[in-house]
């Protein structure tokens, strides 16, 4: 199938453009992308007024399957990533079995072979079982496609463990993605400390609980030379930690979610258990240190960090409910509607979601070069909807933006040349 899609605004950060150009596909491949395109006999998209990028890749998702499938599955994760604009999906491996050997990982890539609808990638735990004491079988996971390895959902506690963690992953050129928490700070914790703990009445969890971790992990890069990419981060802190890595020349990036962009813990007074998360949702301080780090490119990538709940996990008293946010499905226009609000540049929000993360992670996705792969994604940047989650694909409905109107949303997918979403609506 041959499409052309005229007239859009074509933002590739990986081939520095941005302006309005056609971009001619043919057999799953981007075949050019130039002014004024002539191709009798493809089907035209009309993308006039449209925002046209690389497909978007999030590089932090709990897919949950194995073992959670009640709480989310392939089938169902990668459709609300292909109504949500993401054509590729890094998931991490706190699921049941743990993804640490070649089986799990293999079964992920197998199943998201049958059942997706987007590429999904397996991130492999940095330990056994992800209990911290001992390394997964690193190159057992390599094999299996795995592209970091991360034990996301808890920290690795043992710095030994770390350090041998970065100097393995470093053989295979793997980065390590870090959950920065101390958990002795933040045991027990139901949001971020501050004012607004003290005014709600609930536990507070320090800023510090991840700025000490960070610390740890940012001095072990320094020893082994190793790539470490920090997960979620939320405090400036850790920005100002990551701006002097990247001063001396350490091989570290870092990632930030839509909801520690658009939110502050002023919201957690609802005792909406859908405004907890981890690491929490902080103060205005950190929140505007977040966006200036993003739009002075300190922050990497943008990643969901999509975490589903079935209902019972969070239609509960606050102290008692998961932590997590159902994102894949509204983290574009989270971050579309903070750039029509002139607080993030729209340029690094694409490249937050394509150059990014395919260059933490070496993939070949997240750009439009002739002969790549036919990922594209198409965003009507005018575009005003309600957040619905009784609409969402995602098992997961546990948003803190239900009932929010927010500006700039995908319209179009298209993953290998096929268009898996448009409108609003699965074609797949």
């Amino acid at each position: 199938m041959k499409y052309l899609i005229k007239g859009g605004r074509v933002i590739d950060p990986s081939n520095n453009i941005n302006e309005v150009y056609d971009v001619l596909v043919e057999d799953g491949k981007i075949e050019a992308v130039e002014k004024k395109i002539s191709s009798p006999g493809s089907e035209t998209i009309n993308a006039r007024g449209m925002i046209v990028t690389p497909g978007l890749i999030d590089m932090h998702v709990h897919l949950r399957e194995p073992g959670f499938e009640y709480k989310e599955d392939i089938a169902s994760g990668t459709r609300a990533a292909a109504l949500g604009g993401f054509t590729t999906l890094c998931c991490m491996p706190n699921t049941d079995p743990v993804i640490d050997n070649l089986t799990t990982a293999s079964f992920v890539r197998e199943r998201a072979k049958k059942s997706g609808v987007v590429k999904v990638l397996p991130i492999g735990a940095i330990s056994k079982k992800q209990e911290g004491q001992e390394l997964s079988a690193i190159a057992d996971l390599v094999a299996a496609g795995c592209v970091a390895l991360s034990d996301d959902g808890k920290p690795v506690a043992k710095s030994s463990l770390m350090r041998n963690a970065l100097e393995y992953a470093q053989m295979f050129d793997l980065p390590i993605l870090s959950h920065c928490e101390e958990s002795s700070l933040s045991k027990d914790g139901q949001m971020h400390e501050g004012f607004y703990s003290t005014i709600y009445g609930l536990r507070g969890i320090p800023a510090e609980a991840e700025e000490i971790m960070a610390v740890r992990d940012i001095i072990l890069a320094r020893l082994t030379g190793a790539r470490l990419h920090l997960c979620h981060v939320s405090t400036s802190g850790v920005i100002e930690m990551v701006r002097q890595a990247k001063r001396e020349g350490l091989l570290v990036s870092c990632e930030a979610t839509p909801h520690h962009l658009a939110l502050s813990d002023e919201v957690v007074g609802s005792y909406d258990a859908d405004t907890k998360v981890n690491p929490p949702l902080r103060s205005v301080e950190h929140v505007g240190a977040l966006l200036d780090a993003v739009n002075d490119g300190t922050v990497d990538c943008l990643a969901t960090d999509h975490a589903p709940h079935e209902l019972e996990s969070k239609d509960c008293e606050y102290a008692l409910a998961s932590f997590g946010i159902s994102g894949l499905e509204t983290a574009v226009a989270v971050c579309m509607n903070l750039v029509s609000q002139g607080l993030l540049d729209l340029e690094r929000v694409v490249a937050g979601f394509t150059s990014g993360p395919a260059r933490v992670l070496g993939l070949k996705q997240g750009t439009l070069s002739p002969q790549a792969a036919a990922d594209i994604t198409i965003i009507d940047p005018k575009k005003v909807k309600l957040v619905d989650p009784a609409s969402f694909y995602s098992k997961g409905k546990n948003t803190p933006f239900k009932g929010m109107e927010l500006t700039g949303w995908p319209v179009l997918t298209m993953v290998g040349g096929g268009i898996v979403a448009q409108k609003g609506k699965l074609l797949v």
